[in-house]
């Protein structure tokens, strides 16, 4: 696995930091109303961070187990950026704007970046535990 270098690993720490605290201020919104617009826009940053420094961190072996593990990985980071897009669109209504129809709205695309993320985070989970134990394994070998 390619190893990242200071400012690379400083900036993935940082994007894991701002969606952890996008997240948890997010669903803070009924206590600090006014805050949910910045913390949207701190998590859509967050993922973005993440995701893009998590994918320049690239495989160069043979294992196709690895590799098909970075690609779910890809996937689930794909996956962080819609969340925080969908997080962005709960706060701002856009696609309410484009669709007309505030009831198709609500029953579509609100809130639903909880689902996204929650799906993320378990691929992301899933594959890095996984990308662990076989990268120990290739070791012994």
């Amino acid at each position: 696995m390619k190893q990242l270098n200071k400012i690379q690993s400083a900036l993935f720490l940082l994007g894991g930091v701002l969606m952890v605290v996008g997240a948890c201020s997010f669903v803070l919104k009924q206590i600090y109303p006014s805050l949910v617009e910045t913390t949207s826009w701190v998590f859509l940053l967050g993922t973005v961070l993440f995701s893009v420094i998590q994918s320049m961190q690239t495989y160069e072996g043979k294992s196709p187990v690895i590799h098909r593990l970075k690609r779910i990985q890809n996937v689930a980071n794909i996956l962080f950026i819609f969340a925080g897009i969908s997080m962005v669109d709960t706060v701002y209504t856009f696609t309410e704007k484009w669709l007309g129809n505030p009831q198709l709205f609500y029953s579509i695309f609100y809130g639903k970046w909880i689902v996204v993320m929650l799906v993320a985070s378990i691929l992301e989970l899933y594959t890095t535990f996984r990308i662990s134990h076989e990268m120990k394994g290739e070791e012994c070998k």
